[in-house]
């Protein structure tokens, strides 16, 4: 469950903007795990509420965006929406096609607390 992994990732990038921005808790965190991320949502969210206890994050409301995959079909010239890195260009049915978006995970937002 690489998730996990991605969960402590997220905790330790967020513990360190507290260290450096002097903030002592989050109350709202906002992520984007795009279509072709790789990354299973409700498995990051579960993963998410184990590691957060006793950090910045306890307790704070985690929203998680799902982005749809972009693709660009080399035969079609055009951009398609995908939802998986297999798929076919749904104009054309061609396989030719390259991510262009939808494959990140990134921290959007916080709303921090210096209390």
């Amino acid at each position: 469950m690489h998730e996990l992994s991605l969960a402590g990732g997220i905790v330790k990038l967020v513990e360190d903007a507290a260290a450096r921005d002097h903030f002592t808790r989050v109350s709202q965190l906002r992520l984007e795990a795009g279509a072709l991320s790789g990354v299973e949502v409700r498995a990051l969210r579960f993963a998410l509420d184990a590691v957060t206890p006793g950090t910045c994050l306890a307790g704070a409301q985690i929203e998680i965006d799902e982005p749809p995959g972009t693709a660009w079909c080399l035969p079609c010239g055009t951009s398609v929406e995908i939802r998986s890195r297999t798929d076919a260009c749904p104009r054309c049915g061609s396989h030719q096609i390259q991510a262009t978006g939808g494959t990140e995970l990134r921290v959007l937002e916080l709303l921090v607390h210096d209390d």
